[in-house]
């Protein structure tokens, strides 16, 4: 449709521009339009969905290009989010290709017939519709944003290992006192805001130093934030999952290819979480971690629709 390519054509332009603000860095402007030019492709899927839940009177996730569609608003949203409060203009770099991506596939290769709207079957008709898709779509949404980061963490740090010392745990308490020449850390109340970034380094350090670390520290920092986000909302959206599954089929957990691929997930981010909390981990460690959540994600989400068999099939093609 005409909103479709709209959208498709709307996040391929906000990929360009923002990795063009990343080699002409001196153009602030491009990193405003990209911003503004994600913030419409939201919008703009928003509406999309929102004239399909008006038009045929459902809640608009009962198919792959509708789940599709509501994952990218859900990318472009966090990271907007994220972006506003840390003024980190190349997290938009990292998350537009994505969302870019999810739009392309579900508009330009999944047939007409997946594409097409259609209900629920009335087994399924529930208020727990709402409750439990939503929730794990925005979750999955929020994992991939927070493992991205992690991934281009470990991009940053690739081939050095000594050169870099992050200190302070994710609560922003320093656990190490291991001196060292250049390291940074932030302060305790920071959440994203990358004004309460501090980086100390030597009197002998370089200034483009100050700069890596800087970022180094802030993106460890906004991958924790997002995927703490995302956990929790994972946790819900598999409880819910299961009391909707009662209702309709009489059991709680059956062992679904998805279930199960639901319950990896969660235990890969929960020790994510438990690194960070109660081993101070910080840096590399959980980044690879984040990286192993990544694909598990996309395992859950498409890979176990497109070849497994079971309950949870909306996206079944091969």
């Amino acid at each position: 449709s005409f909103l479709d390519n709209l959208i498709f054509l709307n996040l391929l332009v906000v990929t360009i521009i923002y990795w063009a603000s990343l080699v002409y860095s001196n153009l602030n402007f491009l990193g405003k339009i990209g911003f503004y030019g994600n913030l419409s492709a939201n919008l703009l899927i928003f509406v999309l969905l929102g004239s399909r839940w008006l038009n045929f009177g459902y809640f608009p996730l009962s198919n792959l290009y509708e789940s599709l569609m509501f994952l990218a608003w859900g990318i472009t949203f966090i990271s907007i989010l994220v972006e506003d409060q840390s003024k980190i203009k190349i997290i938009g770099s990292i998350t537009s290709p994505i969302s870019l991506f999810i739009s392309g596939f579900a508009s330009l290769s999944l047939p007409e017939s997946m594409q097409s709207p259609s209900p629920l079957v009335p087994a399924l008709k529930s208020n727990w519709l709402m409750m439990h898709v939503t929730v794990m779509m925005l979750s999955y949404a929020s994992l991939i944003v927070g493992s991205l980061l992690g991934i281009f963490f470990l991009v940053l740090v690739y081939g050095k290992n000594d050169q870099f010392n992050l200190q302070g745990n994710s609560y922003g308490n320093i656990f190490s006192k291991k001196a060292s020449g250049n390291v940074a850390f932030y302060k305790t109340e920071a959440v994203f805001p990358s004004k309460s970034l501090i980086a100390e380094f030597s009197q002998t350090a370089p200034q483009s130093n100050f700069t890596r670390l800087s970022l180094l520290e802030s993106i460890d920092n906004l991958s924790y934030r997002a995927i703490s986000f995302g956990f929790p909302l994972l946790t819900i959206g598999i409880i819910a999952g299961a009391v909707w599954a009662n209702e309709a089929w009489g059991s709680y957990w059956s062992w679904d290819p998805k279930e199960t691929w639901a319950l990896i997930t969660w235990l890969v981010f929960a020790s994510y979480l438990h690194s960070r909390i109660t081993k101070s981990w910080q840096g590399k460690k959980p980044a690879i971690i984040a990286s192993i959540g990544f694909i598990v994600v996309w395992i859950c989400y498409l890979g176990v629709n497109f070849l497994g068999k079971g309950l949870h099939t909306y996206g079944q093609i091969l």
